[in-house]
């Protein structure tokens, strides 16, 4: 039956993303030549056709191995082969600071956003699959993460859009077979070097092997379960943090507090006082939470971004 197809499930996942959008207004997907990226340009091409909606694909090359000019240009022949008009490759340069590819990922998105801004799009779509995100959930189990890591990747954040999380990496190669798209396999994707491809290829396998088929599908139920958590979670510390002096935080208001939305508390208000994006951990927040439940006169705790937190007076002071 049609209905079965994997083209028609990812058309049908990414028509539901299409349905807040109007007639005349532009979206933009990410295209890396890739099967994950291609199925979705694909399937989003013929519906946004449909509703009179402007799509441009943008190709990010990140000049990190030496034909990647080459796969740039061949993912666009591809892409206009099937019927895309607005094509554009931004090259981009990587500046390492915190690993390859942390810092590939923050650089590509500032050039989504870059270009998503210049046309005016109302959303990014973004090629995740489920396969993604089961990797990203059991990655954050073995680091520790608290339930906001652990909730993986949002289906819908800001203005990035990922229709495929329900769509798995078999689906969009086999979608890509159907449509006749000739897709690159990135050979970062293949190396033991990144973490990622570990879990990818031995620790996922292993434990379909072990525990029994459908791990990818009950480490992706989690992450949503935990999200409804986290995002309730965020909604009732922002409440209570909107009453709060971010740089002086009472402490005895806090003391009332349970220690997850304390902790929520804490990354924002650090982050607020100059903390960069993401870069808190646990460690972090573990000695700013003894300072209110674990008082002993110690010193003030040193942050990313040169924030300090000190217990002064009652109060915890961000500077």
């Amino acid at each position: 039956m049609a209905e079965a197809t994997p083209l028609y499930q990812i058309r049908l996942a990414v028509r539901r993303e299409l349905e807040d959008i109007a007639a005349g207004e532009t979206v933009i997907v990410a295209a890396s030549g890739g099967a994950d990226s291609s199925a979705l340009a694909a399937a989003l091409l013929p519906e946004c056709e449909t509703k009179a909606i402007k799509v441009v694909a943008l190709i990010v090359d990140h000049a990190l191995q030496k034909n990647s000019s080459d796969v740039a240009h061949e993912a666009k022949k591809e892409l206009a082969r099937i019927g895309f008009e607005n094509i554009e490759i931004r090259r981009i340069h990587v500046e390492v600071t915190d690993g390859l590819e942390a810092s590939a990922r923050r650089a590509r998105y500032a050039a989504l956003n870059d270009v998503a801004t210049m046309h005016n799009a109302v959303a990014i779509f973004l090629g995740h699959t489920k396969d993604d995100q089961a990797e990203t959930v059991l990655l954050g189990l073995a680091r520790g993460s608290g339930t906001r890591s652990l909730s993986g990747m949002a289906q819908r954040i800001d203005h990035y859009r990922r229709p495929l999380l329900s769509i798995t990496r078999a689906q969009t190669e086999a979608a890509c077979e159907v449509v006749g798209i000739k897709f690159w396999r990135d050979p970062h994707n293949q190396s033991m070097e990144y973490t990622r491809v570990r879990v990818r290829e031995n620790i996922l396998p292993l434990m379909e092997r072990e525990i029994g088929p459908g791990v990818a599908d009950a480490l992706t139920r989690s992450a949503k379960l935990l999200r409804d958590d986290a995002d309730a979670l965020d909604q009732w510390a922002d409440e209570i943090f909107d009453d709060l002096d971010p740089i002086s935080l009472d402490i005895a208001t806090l003391e009332t507090l349970p220690r997850a939305i304390r902790t929520r508390i804490f990354r924002k208000a650090i982050y607020l006082a100059g903390a960069p994006s993401g870069s808190l951990t646990a460690d972090h927040i573990e000695p700013v939470e003894s300072l209110v439940t674990g008082w002993k006169g110690q010193g003030p705790v040193s942050l990313p971004g040169g924030v300090t937190v000190a217990r002064i007076s009652g109060r915890l002071s961000l500077s």
